[in-house]
């Protein structure tokens, strides 16, 4: 075993095998991978080992098609077989809203390049051989790439690819520890201490212990898993006997997935009593065993199962396999550079490993050897869950998942375990109020208030939900008065030292304000794909502070933290500052009210910041606001909270003050056409695309980060741009991924969308060829599987600027 390689990788199951092969396919070669068993140990051995591409994060279901289609090029590379049998797969939907689920789900798959159809129950009895039965079956959704394969074949052609380029690959050696060093890590084995400059723990069943010798919690916990691989079948026998095979069938009313096992079938459940494993730590002796098997938790999915196909009831059981795998909180992987830990890397939580492990692999690749990932990592990013997250939190949260994984998902579903986790000064009040709760990275946030005698939940849906009429009043409340929201969900920095305004000349793409100016700007990778859109607010030379998206904060200090420069210091006061917005018309009578200073336009300018003192606290206010109406944010400690909300609602009171949540606020945003992070404004598009390119500030001396593809983009002009529809919709808006058809085409995709109640149209946004933009042209809008009636409208559907800046 070498003593000095350039990166250690800690686990040898399928996904620590995909980095090692993925490390060496984009360039280094001198990587190693150490295992303390043999390869496959731990959840790969005794996965069911089949894979699909259906996700709802587009970027994952696109790495899952990656997956997928790997495993010939690793078969080809390494003459090895993966057990290839790509089968083709039908999701059953049972009920009006998942058959909803399913159309949405090929609409998104119509610009991503899968070939994937909505099935009749004909089609899919055709396609089963009547083996399934169809009771209650409205349709299905087909995917011609789903199928299974070997786990061990396909974790060993992963790493004889590895090897064959170079890798080491060294097993039955524990890690003991890991150490920081000055230039990366120390790994001590079993077997000797190796340095290394960069650490993958891509640990699995472990990965909570080996993240815990490098002093950091990875919210990952074990999640018992049963499938049954039955007798042989005739049925079966008969499809192989003419060269065919039984397709997978995935039946999320049944809580199953079911597909071909040899002469038989194996099935495997996600059942309600589940049963969570090892939640205080794996055992290091666990590797190749397999727990005792459980028929009682699966009793009601089994009966279900049943009935569903009749042909398992005519067949006995093989065998059971009863083996934990891991799931983070909401399901996804755990991938990416760990907050706080110099070249210390996350590979684990992937639970869906023969699907998202190819993918997962190239993803972290391409973050360590080329700084940031081709596609939006945000949905898979360790940096998702800040320092706040526990083992409270993880485990209710992932029995949740666990148990909901075939609910249908819907847009605006609240999931209630582990909530409230997060709140602020204001929870309490805001309860009282009639508040419907949604949470941002574990904050509770107010969606919007409950009318007197509605209920305090909002209806799970895909169309317009109970929300409505709620919404509609605080729209109103604001545009013809003023509105009052707190503004505790934004992420804020405090930018101090001699170097600070050169610093954010380099980290930012646009114009750093003078005092007591602000200014938007994008923040850029050096691909010129958008980080981050912040606000600069100069407080003096040397103190700024910037704010952005409050669920971006761990993904932006990390960022931070990576371009440090001496002289400057980035301080998280994301939950140290907070206060409200106050929107509207009347907002600066309002203003005026509460404090001495001279708040007219002539004095407080549109982009203005300035130190008041409001009531008895201390604030800094700015004039801005995202609801494109006359507004201002009013910030100030988190302790003076409560007695600035009492001081500003009584001098509210006979102006109309109305509070009001976050649909409020998405609704009014759209009137003004402004972007959304996480929707217009990703690590997928250029601000060239959004539209952002208007805020860069080509003139400044800076070699800002981005600067060169930005150039280059500008003097060829953006291939796709950001537009904005009206769409005749029908009592459903466009969410986001709503595909976009001109002349039977599909030619782009809708980022956001939703009903502006001050307008009473249905508006969207979306991403289509830049030449074919044209003001008013006629497009089509696929919702919930109809195409709806849409046009180009390039000026905003609300006021023409002269409220905002008035």
């Amino acid at each position: 075993m070498k003593s000095h390689t350039r990166v250690v990788v800690i686990g040898g199951g399928v996904v620590g095998c995909s980095v090692l092969y993925h490390l060496t396919k984009l360039g280094w070669s001198d990587v190693m991978l150490i295992e303390r068993s043999e390869l496959t140990s731990g959840s790969t051995w005794h996965a069911a080992g089949g894979f699909h591409t259906m996700n709802g994060d587009t970027n994952m279901a696109a790495l899952q098609g990656y997956t997928i289609r790997l495993y010939k090029e690793l078969e080809a590379i390494t003459g090895l077989s993966c057990g290839l049998h790509h089968v083709g797969g039908i999701t059953l939907a049972d009920n009006p809203a998942r058959f909803e689920q399913l159309k949405a789900e090929r609409a998104k798959h119509r610009y991503m390049g899968l070939d994937t159809e909505i099935l009749s129950p004909a089609e899919i009895a055709e396609r089963t051989d009547g083996m399934v039965n169809l009771d209650g079956i409205l349709g299905g959704l087909y995917d011609p790439l789903d199928g299974h394969l070997d786990p061990s074949g396909t974790t060993h052609a992963y790493a004889k690819a590895a090897r064959m380029a170079g890798a080491e690959i060294v097993l039955h050696n524990r890690v003991l520890e890991t150490r920081p060093t000055r230039e990366g890590w120390e790994v001590v084995t079993e077997k000797g201490t190796v340095t290394c400059e960069h650490l993958v723990n891509a640990a699995g069943l472990w990965a909570r212990e080996v993240g815990a010798m490098a002093g950091v919690y990875l919210p990952l916990l074990p999640m018992a898993h049963q499938y049954l691989v039955t007798e042989d079948i005739p049925e079966i026998m008969e499809l192989l006997k003419q060269g065919r095979e039984f397709p997978h069938v995935m039946d999320p009313g049944g809580e199953s997935y079911l597909r071909q096992e040899g002469r038989g079938l194996c099935i495997g459940f996600y059942e309600k009593p589940c049963e969570p494993w090892a939640l205080d730590g794996t055992p290091w002796t666990f590797g190749h065993e397999l727990l005792n098997e459980n028929y009682d938790k699966i009793a009601d999915s089994v009966a279900f199962a049943w009935k569903r196909f009749p042909v398992l009831e005519r067949s006995g059981v093989k065998r059971v396999i009863h083996g934990p795998f891991t799931f983070a909180p909401d399901g996804n992987p755990l991938i990416g550079p760990v907050p706080g830990l110099k070249n210390y890397w996350s590979a684990c939580g992937v639970m869906a490993g023969f699907s998202q492990g190819g993918g997962m692999g190239l993803a972290l690749a391409q973050w360590m050897i080329l700084g940031e990932v081709e596609r939006d990592p945000r949905g898979f990013d360790v940096a998702r869950f800040g320092p706040w997250i526990s083992p409270g939190y993880t485990v209710p949260k992932v029995i949740e998942n666990y148990q909901m994984r075939f609910n249908v998902s819907y847009p605006n579903e609240e999931r209630p375990a582990a909530r409230p986790c997060r709140t602020t000064p204001m929870y309490d009040v805001f309860d009282k109020m009639g508040a419907v709760w949604g949470q941002q990275y574990g904050l509770e946030v107010v969606n919007y208030f409950a009318l007197p005698g509605e209920a305090r939940v909002e209806t799970p849906t895909f169309r317009r939900s109970n929300a409505w009429e709620a919404t509609a009043r605080e729209v109103k409340g604001l545009r013809s008065g003023v509105g009052i929201n707190e503004l505790q969900n934004f992420g804020k920095y405090l930018v101090t030292g001699d170097g600070a305004r050169a610093w954010l000349d380099r980290i930012m793409a646009g114009r750093i304000p003078k005092p007591g100016r602000i200014s938007l700007t994008p923040m850029l990778a050096p691909s010129g794909k958008i980080i981050g859109d912040f606000t600069v607010s100069c407080l003096t030379e040397a103190r700024f502070q910037l704010t952005a998206s409050y669920g971006a904060q761990a993904w932006h200090m990390r960022w931070f933290e990576a371009h440090a420069a001496e002289g400057v210091r980035v301080e998280n006061i994301s939950d140290n500052r907070s206060g409200f917005t106050i929107a509207g018309p009347k907002a600066r009578a309002l203003l005026a009210r509460v404090t001495r200073a001279d708040v007219s336009a002539e004095a407080f300018k549109f982009m203005d910041v300035k130190a008041l003192t409001i009531g008895m606290a201390n604030c800094l206010v700015q004039r801005v606001s995202y609801t494109a109406d006359l507004g201002y944010e009013i910030f100030c400690d988190q302790m003076a909270v409560r007695p600035l909300w009492d001081r500003l609602m009584a001098a509210g009171a006979d102006l109309g003050i109305t509070p009001f949540g976050m649909r409020a606020m998405m609704s009014l945003r759209l009137d003004k056409w402004f972007g959304s992070w996480g929707r217009e404004f990703s690590p997928d598009y250029t601000p060239g695309e959004t539209g952002l390119d208007r805020f860069i500030d080509w003139n400044k001396p800076a070699d800002w980060i981005g600067k060169g593809h930005c150039l280059a983009e500008r003097a060829e002009g953006p291939k796709r741009r950001l537009v904005p529809m009206v769409i005749e919709a029908d009592a459903a808006d466009v969410v986001a991924w709503e595909p976009v058809w001109l002349e039977g085409e599909v030619i782009g995709w809708c980022s956001s969308g939703g009903y502006s109640h001050w307008t009473g149209l249905s508006v969207a946004q979306g991403f289509i060829p830049a030449d074919k933009v044209q003001d008013g042209l006629a497009l089509e809008v696929e919702i919930l599987g109809q195409r709806r009636p849409a046009r180009i409208h390039l000026a905003p559907i609300w006021d023409d600027g002269g409220r905002m800046r008035g």
